[in-house]
């Protein structure tokens, strides 16, 4: 454990320019830069409430609120980890070449849009003054799924960074797994129609759901839930000591790949 945080240390000044370099290049032709980051979830929020609030006659006035926070945490969730899975192939000709831990390169892709998506948050703050969501001292609990959430997605994306490597068609099975995490996070809809139906098990084994639900918890004045905060324990640690494993077991391999 030393020797990793010693190398850790010593490249810790690359891992910062790798991060600015992805926040430039993420945004390096687009004419409204950074602040895509505001306007594309609030168009993506006004769709949605339009299609599953006022279609589906959803009277709720914090229904956008709703939908925001979750669209939020899903779209870094699939977008850190898509990108992650990439990292390697991505940086193949710098890992040709010079020596670096081979495990900045899913890490800064994970910090690269964890900061987008802190930005992003502003304008969910700014829609909730809009929509006069109340803040309460539950707030404060927002920092508990929003410190799992990067921990998850680099878990996972250690894990789709070592597979993609030798299964090149991860990806593609990868954005259909994404369908399936959307489609069971809740969301557009309430997860009340799910566990009355008798689904409610489609969303325990769904990692996204458990930080999604105290994240909107800590939004409307909720306290934790305790299942889903031991589930996202279980899933952010678990998947972390999962990737790290079979990453750190097959990194030496990945030259020969690449």
């Amino acid at each position: 454990m030393k020797k990793y945080i010693s190398n850790f240390t010593k490249y810790r000044f690359l891992l910062g320019e790798l991060v600015k370099k992805g926040i430039t290049l993420k945004y390096r032709r687009s004419y409204l830069g950074i602040l895509w980051t505001l306007v594309e979830p609030l168009l993506t929020m006004i769709v949605l409430t339009i299609v599953f609030g006022t279609l589906f006659g959803n009277e709720d006035r914090q229904f956008p609120v709703y939908i925001l926070s979750g669209r939020l945490l899903y779209s870094f969730f699939s977008n850190s980890t898509k990108v992650a899975m990439k990292s390697i192939r991505t940086h193949s000709g710098m890992i040709k070449k010079v020596y670096v831990p081979k495990y900045m390169y899913p890490l800064s892709s994970i910090l690269t849009d964890y900061i987008i998506f802190l930005i992003s948050l502003i304008i969910l703050v700014l829609v909730g003054i809009v929509l006069k969501v109340q803040p309460t001292f539950y707030l404060f609990q927002a920092v508990i799924p929003l410190v799992l959430m990067p921990i998850m997605a680099y878990g996972i994306g250690l894990i789709l960074a070592t597979l993609s490597v030798f299964f090149r068609d991860l990806e593609y099975i990868w954005s259909v797994a994404l369908m399936l995490v959307m489609y069971t996070s809740a969301i557009f809809y309430k997860p009340a129609r799910i566990i009355d139906a008798g689904y409610g098990w489609l969303l325990e084994i769904n990692p996204l759901y458990s930080i999604v639900i105290n994240f909107r918890n800590s939004i409307f004045g909720m306290p934790l839930d305790q299942r889903a905060f031991s589930l996202s324990l279980l899933y952010s640690f678990g998947f972390l000591a999962i990737g790290t494993l079979m990453f750190l077991k097959k990194q030496d391999e990945f030259i020969l790949h690449v």
